[in-house]
């Protein structure tokens, strides 16, 4: 390719090189597993869209009989599968070439909304953090968009190198993970700055990164974490304490810094095998005065519902989505396209099973949403980009390339 050539040209052109001279947005094939994302994200934003509004039942009427925050849900996720098509339809490609520029333009909207000088007009400080935009018809929040731009950039950075594969470069990595990570839990924000961490993991050991050089550095974080207890905000220390105390037994807790996780468990464990009445569960939901039912405690509500079948039911839908993406993964040619769909299964993987082990008492809460199933404007459209972005590899057929986009052995280098 020349490099003379700009850059809009090369992105909306032709890529030149090799025996011929492709179309970018050409060569469709509809034949893919990453529709297997489509439709398990589809059928859990219809459930989210009833599930919140069960968790907001009043004698408010909104359209349809829905409660307003639900219709808001319905909003969202139309915003989402807009947004979901513009990344889908180019190819990948588009996104790899604009992932550095798209990185800089949130690392700066991370960095406004910590500066100490921006009105609360503008940027709201919501459950203690500054995380969110006013936008006036809805606030957004970056770090949410942040973590499929972060994917893009990191396979873009390693879809044809071999410097991973060494101490040295894994630190370059390492580098480009701590600036977004770092923004978002001054915010602070630690839960969804610590599932950047598995993403980097798989998407390193997908391009090749040596095992040993990996599991060194899981060796020295395990031992340096009771070193940053000190360092965490009050109410971090307060979530950790009180799985503590749910963990030994102790319920003297349980109206006080427990109550939202055993609210949340009885909730659940009234559901039974195979739930509880529409009406029935709407008063429940109600009277139990569950803090962020439509949110972070949604799948609490969820079984409550349909029972533990129906929190079976959507492991087995996030297993589908797992599934479609790692297949998408399997049959793509190009370095890129094979670690694109990996980092974004890392991501949703991460924020369902915190989000579940919340739910059920296993796991510190740390304000993680249910993918495409929690209340959530910036959420739904982040979970929307990622499952745009898989069938955006899907859809465009990857060229051979000249030499083979990873190694793995485990002795060639230091």
């Amino acid at each position: 390719m020349r490099l003379a050539e700009p850059l809009w040209q090369r992105m909306l052109g032709v890529v030149r090189g090799g025996r011929s001279e492709r179309p970018m947005l050409g060569h469709l094939r509809f034949a893919t597993p990453a529709w297997l994302c489509v439709i398990s994200s589809l059928l859990m934003c219809v459930l989210g869209v009833y599930i919140v509004d069960l968790t907001r039942a009043s004698s408010w009427e909104g359209f349809g009989g829905m409660h307003p925050l639900a219709v808001r849900q319905a909003v969202f996720i139309c915003v989402g599968i807009v947004a979901a098509l513009v990344v889908a339809l180019p190819h990948y490609r588009f996104m790899g070439m604009l992932s550095g520029p798209l990185m800089v333009l949130m690392v700066g909207l991370l960095i406004l909304i910590l500066l100490p000088v921006m009105p609360d007009s503008i940027v709201s400080r919501q459950r203690g953090a500054r995380s969110w935009i006013n936008l006036g018809v809805a606030d957004f929040q970056p770090s949410e968009i942040v973590k499929a731009v972060y994917v893009v950039l990191i396979a873009y950075y390693l879809r044809h190198r071999d410097d991973h594969r060494t101490p040295k470069g894994l630190l370059r990595v390492g580098i480009l993970t701590a600036v977004p990570v770092g923004l978002i839990t001054v915010q602070p924000d630690l839960g969804t700055g610590l599932l950047f961490i598995p993403a980097l993991f798989a998407m390193l050991m997908a391009a090749g990164a040596k095992l040993r050089h990996l599991g060194l550095v899981v060796v020295c974080a395990a031992m340096a974490a009771p070193a940053s207890y000190p360092m965490l905000k009050p109410h971090q220390k307060v979530r950790i304490d009180g799985l503590v105390q749910q963990i030994r037994g102790d319920r003297t807790t349980a109206h006080d810094i427990n109550f939202q996780s055993f609210t949340a468990q009885t909730l659940a464990g009234a559901g039974g095998m195979a739930g509880v009445g529409d009406a029935r569960s709407r008063a429940m939901v109600r009277y139990s005065r569950l803090p962020e039912a439509h949110n972070d405690m949604i799948f609490a509500v969820i079984v409550n519902r349909f029972g533990v079948l129906g929190g079976v039911g959507v492991v087995v839908l996030y297993g589908v989505w797992v599934a479609g993406a790692l297949l998408t993964s399997v049959g793509c040619k190009s370095g890129l396209g094979r670690l694109i769909p990996i980092g974004l299964t890392a991501f949703m993987v991460g924020a369902a099973l915190v989000n579940l082990g919340m739910n059920i008492g296993l796991l510190p809460i740390t304000g993680i949403n249910l993918p495409f199933i929690s209340y959530g404007g910036s959420s739904m459209l982040s979970s929307w980009l990622m499952t745009g972005l898989v069938l955006s590899v899907g859809l465009h057929r990857a060229e051979d390339t000249m030499r083979e986009s990873f190694r793995f052995e485990e002795d060639d280098d230091n």
